[in-house]
C-alpha cells in the first residue's frame, strides 16, 4: 500500500527545507516541489517512486497535516474505505472506515520509555573498543557468556 500525499492538505511543513515526511523515509523517496516545477504545486511534498515504497507508513504517521494517504490492497481495505492515524505524544489512534460506514479505532503506544532515557546498549557492558574482534558491541556479555568460542 504505497503512500500518496494529499496536495490539499499538504503545507510543505510551512516552508521547512525538509519536510516531517522526507525526514523519515527511510527509502529517502518523499521530495518537496519547492517551486511547483514538478507539477505537484509550489511547496508540496510527493511520493517521487511508489513502486520503490517499503510501506513502513512513517511518512503517514509523522504528518503534522494528516496529508499522506495510503493506496489500500483490496485483501486488506476494500474500496472506499480508509486508514487514518492520528499521532499523539505517547501513542497513535488508527481509525479505520470501512465502506459500510462502520468505523474502528486502534490505540497503540508509541513509547515505553520517557523520551531521551533509552539505554542505547540495554544495560551491557561495552565491547573492548578493538575493531578487529570478531565480537559485536557487546559480546560476550549479551550472549550470556564470559568468552566467545574462537576459531
Amino acid at each position: 500500500m504505497p503512500s500518496y500525499v494529499i496536495v490539499e492538505k499538504c503545507d510543505g511543513c510551512k516552508g521547512q527545507d525538509k519536510t516531517a515526511c522526507m525526514y523519515i523515509c527511510p527509502n529517502d523517496l518523499m521530495l518537496l516541489d519547492k517551486d511547483g516545477s514538478m507539477g505537484y504545486g509550489a511547496m508540496k511534498a510527493f511520493n517521487r517512486d511508489v513502486s520503490m515504497c517499503w510501506e513502513c507508513y512513517n511518512c503517514v504517521k509523522i504528518c503534522p497535516q494528516q496529508a499522506i494517504d495510503i493506496r489500500g490492497y483490496a485483501d486488506f481495505m476494500p474500496l472506499g474505505g480508509s486508514v487514518v492515524p492520528l499521532r499523539g505524544s505517547d501513542s497513535i489512534m488508527w481509525t479505520v472506515k470501512f465502506r459500510d460506514g462502520n468505523v474502528k479505532r486502534f490505540k497503540f503506544p508509541i513509547r515505553t520509555t520517557a523520551e531521551g532515557s533509552a539505554d542505547p546498549m540495554g544495560g551491557f557492558p561495552v565491547g573492548d573498543g578493538d575493531i578487529k574482534s570478531a565480537n559485536l558491541m557487546t559480546e560476550p556479555a549479551s550472549c550470556g557468556a564470559d568468552v566467545l568460542p574462537t576459531r
